[in-house]
């Protein structure tokens, strides 16, 4: 059984249809991109996931249970995480205080202070700006932030939205290889990302994503050779 699996999801602004029936799955312990243009639907996917937005047909399924009508702090509480685009880090709050507050849903004191030692040992950036409001952090360090705050909730599985952008060449590097290491750690990863070529590097497996539906699917290593995929995402 897939640790996430969604189906035939149909998600509507008005009456403007954005997501048209979209289906796909997410194993324990895998890396899963979704790719595609500006405008294609994956952020409104990971909100329609996360329980941020309702859909209006379709189902989502976490871990052998229909969440698709559960409120999106209970579904934190179940053990998915979301690291939103932008990053939205709490600015007025010190870095210690936003990574406090991604255990609002636990209660074991000891464990969450082992978390955040590990939190600070994978990112010694943010130990180093602990006092620090996040609103002064760079670009690099808030993304760091948001992505720490997320694992401070344990998450069996974290879904990330673009936390490439903005940030440079060598910052992407630095992310990339902490989405990888946190994959290693035992988190299930679902990563959507504008950059095709970094995403498709770490993934197992992909969807590409054009104006609401999904177009092709397979291992990331044969996407990357696609020449569709070349041309239309890695600039081949």
């Amino acid at each position: 059984m897939a640790m996430l699996e969604v189906k035939d999801l149909e998600v509507y602004y008005g009456v403007i249809q954005a997501i048209k029936g979209v289906s796909f799955h997410v194993e324990k312990g895998e890396v899963i991109a979704l790719i595609g243009a500006n405008g294609a639907g994956k952020t409104t996917i990971l909100h329609t996931v996360t329980g941020l937005i309702s859909p209006k047909k379709g189902s989502v399924i976490f871990e052998g249970k229909d969440i698709t009508k559960v409120p999106a702090h209970k579904i934190v509480s179940m053990g998915m995480a979301h690291v939103p685009e932008g990053r939205r880090v709490f600015a007025e709050l010190s870095v210690y205080e936003n990574l406090k507050m991604g255990a609002y849903t636990r209660t074991d004191k000891a464990e969450i202070e082992e978390s955040l030692k590990n939190v600070y040992k994978r990112f010694p950036r943010l130990e180093e700006r602990k006092n620090q409001m996040a609103g002064t952090l760079s670009g690099g360090e808030q993304q760091m932030l948001a992505m720490g705050r997320a694992l401070m909730s344990k998450p069996g599985i974290i879904l990330m939205d673009e936390p490439s952008m903005g940030l440079s060449p060598i910052l992407v590097n630095e992310i990339f290889d902490i989405i990888r290491s946190v994959s290693e750690s035992g988190t299930t990863v679902l990563l959507v990302e504008q950059n095709a070529k970094k995403a498709l590097s770490i993934a197992d497996r992909a969807y590409v994503l054009e104006t609401g539906n999904i177009t092709l699917e397979g291992n990331a290593k044969d996407l990357l050779e696609d020449d569709s995929i070349k041309k239309a995402y890695l600039g081949e």
